[in-house]
């Protein structure tokens, strides 16, 4: 095995890498740096997230830098700020002991006058997110008539999120006798379009195979029904009580939904998305880091730039459109020598894709099957002893109130003393999973597919649907209706905070159901009044609250292709409040054309404007109101 010295890297960024703990270079590594610190050397370099690429090209790249001149010589592209910061960090620590080599990332999200103010004072080399790199150099800020070392990392990435345009535009922008470096996790043909049109005589180095998905990864899925995918997310959680993973998801609504749900349930937890501030952003990512949160729900974009050596697990929630994404998925744990799992848990409807998924990556899927409670509560109880096992004890801390102790529990047994600890410690599973319902493996036989709930903004979707009628509240509970919900950024945890806040008390709340543009919650009949009083009239964003009894009056209905269901007959609905009780004819007005209201299924729709005059959010059936209906 060759070291760093024989590779070629100089003195000063060797002192560097030893503290850092570099030890011997990594295959990618090996390949790359003694290629790149040649001149006009061009490279197309395959290789995983966590093989050691960012050190691959960035050794070569600082030690090829004339520290003493100013002007920027190499620019180094990456999809996301995270990212991009990320591998300005790393760059920093590699060139710790080269004096006046400036390296400043630039990128969307931060102010711009910081920025500009940073490279006017000179700065070698620029990490960048294309479009932010492109704003600068249009301010004729950023000035690349001297870089001759260009690195696009993660290209395939960036291609995926719209990015080929902007990439053109910069490539253009620089001189053509440069070194131009890509580094990608898969080879796409848009990747070999742009490596024919900007590199020259370039040199592909594939460390592992093409397209091939990490070499200590396994990969698992799990077969439920659409509707017991959480159910399923918790049970493998729990099976894994030192568990340490990123769970990925779709859309940023189902992120936070999932999030929120874990957070309810006694998780350690936390959301990373799009609609996020940078700074909550930044604090997320920095508290995953750290492992002081267990487990990271997240969208493949706002992940992209979050480098853990010690992930244990990848966990689909569902499978992602672009294969090419779950190859970046999977790429995050099984790192640095050690094993990872990279877990699918899918519904009937996604199997095909995991048949796709194995041609590409060249491995096989592991049929796995849900641990039964007993297996759970097994793992859980093993990791409470362990814990109590491990407690280091400061006896000379503890001293001044053993003598308390020892005579609050003089007569308590052993055996009921340890019984009691691991109650405390451990009751939560074992009330849980004491009823934990079965969780059913679908047969793939048609009477046995399920059509997955979808909601608006899903691919294919024509509207806010549901997959079932509303449930019954559950026994001495009440349903309430809310007007406000997903649409409104009304989440979970959200929901928790804004009943709390208003309602006098800590007030129990049941089941929550979410829907685009309303709610339904359960809290006891008895607090029922006093929930309805407290939250009606509230002013939510910008929008008057109403909270009802969803059993009641003409707000408890959800819309499901097009049809009202209500826990009666259609007769009792019409009679609850749709129409008037009256044999007059009302003409329909074409769906197109009905008037939009906040709620889906709003009676008001099926009326002409003008029709009925309404007093507040109800109809007008006074004497005066009919008189003028028929003028």
């Amino acid at each position: 095995m060759k070291t760093f010295e024989e590779l070629g890297v100089n003195e000063e960024i060797r002192k560097a890498i030893d503290e850092l703990g570099f030890v011997h270079p990594m295959p990618v590594q090996e390949e790359v740096i003694p290629y790149l610190l040649g001149n006009k050397n061009d490279v197309i370099a395959l290789a995983q997230t966590g093989t050691g690429k960012t050190a691959a090209y960035g050794l070569p790249l600082l030690q090829k830098v004339d520290p003493y001149n100013k002007t920027t010589q190499a620019v180094i592209l990456s999809p996301t700020r995270e990212l991009c910061l990320q591998i300005a960090d790393d760059l920093k620590d590699f060139a710790k002991y080269i004096p006046g080599l400036h390296i400043e990332p630039v990128y969307g999200g931060a102010s711009i006058m910081t920025q500009i103010q940073a490279l006017k004072h000179g700065s070698q080399v620029i990490v960048a997110t294309p479009g932010r790199l492109i704003d600068l150099m249009n301010r004729g800020v950023a000035k690349l008539d001297h870089v001759n070392n260009v690195v696009l990392d993660e290209a395939d990435e960036m291609l995926n999120m719209g990015f080929t345009e902007s990439i053109n535009t910069i490539l253009a922008g620089v001189p053509k006798d440069r070194n131009t470096l890509l580094f990608s996790a898969t080879m796409s043909k848009e990747i070999e379009k742009i490596a024919k049109t900007y590199l020259q005589d370039y040199k592909e180095i594939v460390v592992g195979s093409r397209n091939e998905g990490a070499e200590n990864v396994n990969h698992v899925y799990y077969m439920v029904h659409a509707k017991d995918k959480y159910l399923a997310l918790k049970r493998l959680v729990d099976y894994y009580p030192r568990i340490f993973a990123i769970i990925f998801c779709r859309t940023k609504i189902e992120t936070q939904e999932i999030a929120d749900k874990l957070i309810k349930d006694g998780y350690n937890a936390e959301a990373l998305h799009g609609d996020l501030s940078q700074q909550q952003r930044d604090l997320t990512m920095q508290k995953f880091r750290n492992h002081l949160t267990q487990l990271l729900v997240a969208t493949d974009v706002a992940a992209r730039g979050l480098d853990v050596d010690d992930l244990t697990h990848v966990i689909n929630f569902g499978m992602p459109d672009d294969i090419e994404n779950y190859t970046h998925r999977s790429g995050r744990t099984g790192r640095a020598g050690k094993k990872g799992t990279s877990i699918s848990i899918i519904h009937s409807r996604e199997r095909s894709r995991i048949r796709e998924v194995e041609k590409v990556i060249g491995k096989e899927f592991v049929d796995g099957t849900l641990p039964s409670p007993q297996e759970i509560c097994a793992k859980q109880l093993l990791k409470v002893m362990d814990d109590i096992e491990k407690v280091d004890v400061d006896e000379e801390q503890i001293a001044p109130f053993l003598e308390e102790i020892d005579k609050h529990f003089e007569f308590v047994d052993k055996e009921v003393l340890i019984q009691k600890i691991v109650s405390m410690t451990f009751g939560r599973f074992l009330d849980y999973y004491a009823n934990a319902p079965e969780l059913e493996k679908p047969t793939g036989k048609r009477n046995d597919r399920e059509t997955p709930t979808r909601v608006r903004g899903d691919h294919g979707g024509r509207g806010e649907r549901t997959a079932r009628r509303p449930r019954s509240a559950e026994s001495g509970y009440k349903r309430l209706f809310i007007n406000i919900g997903k649409e409104d950024g009304f989440y979970p945890g959200e929901v928790m905070q804004f009943v709390n806040k208003y309602v006098q008390g800590r007030q129990e709340i049941g089941h929550i159901d979410l829907m685009g543009k309303m709610s339904f919650i359960e809290v006891p009949e008895k607090d029922a009044n006093r929930v309805m009083t407290a939250l009606t009239g509230i002013n939510y964003k910008g929008r008057e609250v109403r909270c009802n009894d969803a059993d009641e009056g003409g707000h408890g209905r959800e819309s499901r292709g097009g049809r009202s269901y209500r826990g009666g007959s259609r007769d009792e609905s019409r009679d609850k409040g749709r129409r008037p009780a009256t044999n007059t004819r009302y003409e329909r007005k074409p769906r197109r054309e009905a008037v939009q209201e906040p709620n889906a299924g709003d009676w008001r729709q099926f009326f002409k404007p003008n029709e009925v005059k309404f007093k507040g959010d109800e109809p007008d059936f006074s004497e005066e109101g009919w008189a003028r209906r028929k003028r």
